[in-house]
């Protein structure tokens, strides 16, 4: 099964919301009024799109649709329309499809520095992996730094993704410093003379000041070591969590200078409307999207076809 297959076949549980819930609201041939409008913003906050998008929609179709006789496929034109327009941004109208590291920030010159950071049990792990993998099928030469050095399980994880990958990996004894992992990463990717640097950090909530304190840390030993890093700061976030998720990120935007996301897990969630809300909560994009458990299961997120797929009959 390709990506885009296993995207649709992920979005199957949003689309069956969709479909049953809000497409069922209206009727072929029968007029489009107040209370119709009422309840189909009502079921797209269903999909966790969230309630300031899911009322901007509505509002097109007001100007658009309310009082006229309703045609299914103009009110999901319209629909689609929107949604594309409220997903783009700057960013990810210049990524190339043929470059699977376009959404990327890279280094003009030198290492690239990429820092990864989320909740408890988001995926950073395995959606480190993927990205490392991504990143060798364009020719780049990685380095992996295990900056959860409070979890054993954590750094043997990722040291066994740097194994089957084939890649370096830079570990400290448990209990060490994480910012010192960093700090010996930013050296062995100069010493390597290699492309990119990817860092993990142990999972957080973004109440404990102590370890948002030590992201922070992190985040200044970087830029001192190399100029200009981390080139990327993306956090990841399970789409099952919906719009729990958009409000357990907004402190890490604030102390990582979040460039973009990963959003792990969307396959089998009745809540991919959450990328919606993430790109109006957060303004900042949705860079890439983990679609299954295996580590080629990673994709650019491209808001035209997300949209065409979550509609897709």
């Amino acid at each position: 099964m390709g990506l885009f297959d296993k995207l649709k076949k992920g979005l199957q549980k949003t689309k069956q919301l969709l479909y049953t819930d809000v497409r069922d609201l209206l009727k072929e041939g029968e007029l489009l009024d107040e209370s119709h409008l009422e309840r189909f913003e009502a079921a797209m906050i269903q999909t966790d799109m969230g309630v300031v998008a899911s009322q901007e929609i509505v509002e097109e179709l007001r100007e658009k649709h309310k009082g006229r006789t309703v045609v299914i496929d103009e009110i999901w034109d319209t629909v689609k329309t929107k949604l594309k327009e409220l997903l783009e941004g700057d960013d990810s109208s210049t990524w190339d499809e043929n470059d699977p590291l376009s959404p990327l920030n890279l280094a003009e010159s030198g290492p690239t520095v990429i820092l990864v950071a989320g909740v408890n049990g988001v995926g950073k792990t395995t959606s480190i992996s993927k990205l490392a993998k991504l990143a060798q099928s364009c020719g780049k030469k990685v380095v992996l730094a295990a900056g959860d050095t409070f979890r054993a399980a954590a750094v043997a994880q990722l040291t066994m993704w740097s194994e089957r990958l084939g890649c370096a990996i830079v570990t400290q004894p448990s209990g060490s410093d994480p910012a010192s992992v960093a700090h010996i990463g930013c050296e062995r990717v100069l010493e390597t003379n290699a492309d990119i640097l990817i860092i993990d950090t142990a999972g957080r909530l973004q109440t404990q000041k102590n370890l948002m304190d030590e992201l922070h840390k992190i985040y200044r030993v970087i830029g001192n070591k190399i100029p200009g890093g981390p080139h990327e700061s993306l956090l990841v976030m399970d789409a099952t969590t919906g719009q729990n998720g958009i409000s357990q990120a907004k402190n890490f935007s604030e102390i990582i200078d979040c460039t973009g996301i990963i959003l792990a897990k969307l396959d089998g969630t009745a809540k991919g409307g959450v990328v919606v809300a993430i790109r109006q909560s957060m303004g900042i994009p949705v860079k890439y999207i983990g679609v299954g458990e295996q580590v080629d299961d990673i994709a650019m997120f491209k808001p035209d076809e997300f949209v065409e797929r979550l509609f897709e009959e």
